[in-house]
C-alpha cells in the first residue's frame, strides 16, 4: 500500500472555539477535556479501506434528528488525493445514519485553510423504524477513504482555498 496522508489534531484553541460554537452549553474547560481524549482516525483491520472517525462525546439522535460533529481532526494528504467521508456501514444499515451532504469531500488544500482544515461531520438519524441512535464517546461513527483523482488535460486552475464549506464556489 502506498502511504499518501496522515491525520493530526487541530490546535487546542481551534477545537475549543469550534466545539463551543457547535455545542454552546459546553464550557471551554469541558471542551479542552474532550479535546485531550480525541482519538486519531484508524483502520480496524489491515484489510480495511476506511479510517474510522470517533465520537468526541456521546450524542443521542432521535428519528429525524441531526448533529454536527466537530471531530478535532484534520488530514494532510498528497495533492492528487481526496478524503471521502461516509457513515460507518453498520450505523447506516441499522439506523439509516446518513451524512447530510451524502459524501463528505475533504480536498487536499483544506488542510491549509484558515480553520486549520478542521473536519466536521454532520449526520442524521433517518430511520424508518422509529429507532433512537446513541453514539457513545470514542466509538466510530464515520469512515474516511483516501482516493486518488485526476484532472483534465486543459485544466488551468490556480485559485487558492481559504475557508471551509462553500468557499470554492461562485467564481
Amino acid at each position: 500500500m502506498e502511504r499518501v496522508a496522515h491525520f493530526e489534531k487541530v490546535s487546542t484553541d481551534r477545537f475549543i472555539n469550534d466545539f463551543t460554537d457547535t455545542f454552546p452549553k459546553v464550557s471551554a474547560e469541558e471542551a479542552k477535556k474532550i479535546y485531550d481524549k480525541i482519538k486519531l482516525p484508524r483502520r480496524a483491520t489491515s484489510g480495511s479501506a476506511g479510517y474510522d472517525f470517533f465520537m468526541p462525546l456521546q450524542v443521542t439522535l432521535s428519528p429525524g434528528e441531526t448533529a454536527k460533529i466537530p471531530t478535532g481532526i484534520r488530514a494532510k494528504m498528497r495533492e492528487d488525493y481526496v478524503l471521502m467521508i461516509y457513515p460507518r456501514s453498520g450505523l447506516g444499515f441499522k439506523y439509516r445514519l446518513q451524512l447530510n451532504n451524502t459524501v463528505g469531500i475533504i480536498d487536499s488544500d483544506y488542510y491549509g485553510s484558515d480553520n486549520e482544515g478542521h473536519i466536521f461531520i454532520k449526520v442524521t438519524n433517518d430511520t424508518n423504524e422509529n429507532r433512537t441512535l446513541v453514539m457513545e464517546e470514542a466509538t466510530g461513527f464515520a469512515q474516511g477513504i483516501f482516493m486518488q483523482f485526476g484532472i483534465t488535460e486543459d485544466d488551468e486552475c490556480t485559485d487558492v482555498r481559504n475557508g471551509g464549506f462553500g468557499s470554492t464556489t461562485g467564481k
